[in-house]
C-alpha cells in the first residue's frame, strides 16, 4: 500500500503580505489587519470574499493557481457581487492563534 495523502483539516489560515494580514475561515475572509499597526480594517473589500487561489506574475505573464496559494503568489479573492480582488505577493501563510480566532466577528 502506498502512503496516504495528508489532508489539511485546518479551518483557519492567515495570509501575510508585506503590509496586510488576511484571516480566513474555510477559505472565506473573516478579518483584515494592518501588519504595522495591528488594527483591524472592518471596511476592507476583502471581507466575506472567498479565496479561489493564487496568481503568479512571471516573465510578463499571469498564471492562475487554483486551491491554496503559496508564498510568492498573490491571493485571488472573489466577492458575491462579482468583484475580484488580487493582493500583493504573499510572504507567508500561518495559523492564527486561538485568541485571535475567538476575536473574529461571528465566531462560533
Amino acid at each position: 500500500m502506498g502512503a496516504q495523502p495528508i489532508i489539511d483539516r485546518r479551518r483557519h489560515r492567515v495570509y501575510l503580505t508585506r503590509n496586510t494580514e488576511y484571516h480566513t475561515r474555510d477559505n472565506r475572509c473573516v478579518g483584515v489587519r494592518d501588519r504595522a499597526t495591528g488594527e483591524w480594517q472592518w471596511d476592507h473589500k476583502a471581507l466575506s470574499a472567498r479565496v479561489l487561489g493564487g496568481i503568479s506574475f512571471r516573465n510578463g505573464g499571469v498564471r492562475p493557481t487554483p486551491g491554496i496559494p503559496s508564498p510568492g503568489e498573490s491571493l485571488y479573492l472573489w466577492r458575491k457581487d462579482g468583484e475580484s480582488l488580487i493582493t500583493s505577493e504573499l510572504e507567508a501563510i500561518a495559523r492564527p492563534e486561538a485568541q485571535v480566532v475567538r476575536s473574529y466577528p461571528a465566531y462560533n
